[in-house]
């Protein structure tokens, strides 16, 4: 009998830990050819999270558990959650019930035919903020242009499967600011995709709002890409030209017309532009920097404060 394990990040989801287990444990029962464990892993949770997965586990010998010291992240959690777990197949899903578990029957099957990697293309229903929709849109078609992978529209979702093949290469990265997503599509693979419509949050509210998207996405395209710092040089020699040709034509301007050209307020517009413009290449450049810094350090991803396995 295969083994199928499941992969959960938890972070203040108090009111959805039982629901998930109930839902996935409902799927299983009719895939009578498998066995299956379910690794909840709380991202420092501030409400009882922990108690309610330490009474689960003590009541179902298929729930697991890893209790980290404090949060370290949705991404390390997922790390965590395969570094330990032991089944020929593993998929990682939200535990907020967004991600159906009605589809695991169906990634398992993609997986039987063959496939090292399921991952999942989500689809909004209408009732999802327009305003969502559309900077979702737009974070996959900035990272997939500015990076080095190609993620398929709504295919960065951490709803998907690995075999344990791939489990065991996505075990051995050590970088630092981890992006999943990216690296699934990195590594390779016999690879394909299902759609799903992301249901509704059933309970809590979601932790992921505007700012942390932003720092997402600046930490996918930093781990997969240099082509912000080559977008800076091309800006450098850009403006460098533009100021070229307009000191030239000021030049045979002020000849034509035997007058000089004055204002103050173009010209303190000119110094704070250019002057805005270095420091954005400076921080482009801090950025990687800082990465470089942080990955020197060698620092673990996650620490691990209680587990019951």
């Amino acid at each position: 009998m295969k083994k199928i394990s499941i992969v959960i990040p938890a972070h203040n989801e108090e009111g959805n830990v039982a629901l998930v287990h109930e839902k996935i444990k409902e799927v299983f029962s009719g895939l009578h050819d498998y066995d299956f464990e379910i690794i909840f892993v709380n991202d420092g949770s501030r409400d009882s999270t922990q108690q309610k997965l330490e009474e689960l586990s003590a009541q179902y010998d298929e729930v697991k558990f890893i209790e980290f010291s404090r949060n370290f992240g949705h991404q390390p959690a997922v790390k965590a959650g395969l570094d330990h777990a032991h089944g020929n197949a593993v998929i990682s899903m939200d535990g907020d019930l967004q991600h159906p578990p009605e589809l695991i029957p169906h990634m398992i099957k993609k997986w039987e035919e063959g496939y090292d990697v399921v991952y999942t293309i989500r689809t909004y229903p209408k009732q999802i903020s327009y305003f969502k929709r559309k900077t979702s849109d737009f974070f996959y078609k900035m990272l997939s242009s500015l990076s080095d992978v190609d993620l398929t529209k709504g295919g960065g979702s951490d709803f998907r499967l690995l075999d344990a093949n791939a489990v065991e290469v996505m075990r051995s990265f050590t970088e630092d600011d981890l992006f999943l997503r990216g690296l699934t599509s990195w590594m390779g693979f016999r690879q394909t995709g299902i759609e799903f419509t992301a249901n509704e949050r059933i309970a809590g509210e979601s932790s992921y709002n505007l700012k942390k998207m932003v720092t997402f996405a600046f930490t996918g395209i930093t781990a997969f890409s240099v082509k912000p710092l080559y977008i800076a040089a091309y800006l450098g020699f850009l403006f460098s030209a533009l100021s070229v040709v307009g000191y030239v034509g000021y030049v045979i301007y002020s000849f034509v017309v035997e007058t000089e050209i004055s204002g103050w307020a173009s010209l303190i517009m000119t110094i704070v532009f250019f002057g805005g413009l270095q420091l954005i290449i400076m921080g482009i450049m801090g950025i990687y920097l800082g990465k470089i810094f942080k990955q020197v350090k060698e620092r673990p991803n996650y620490i691990i404060k209680n587990k019951n396995f």
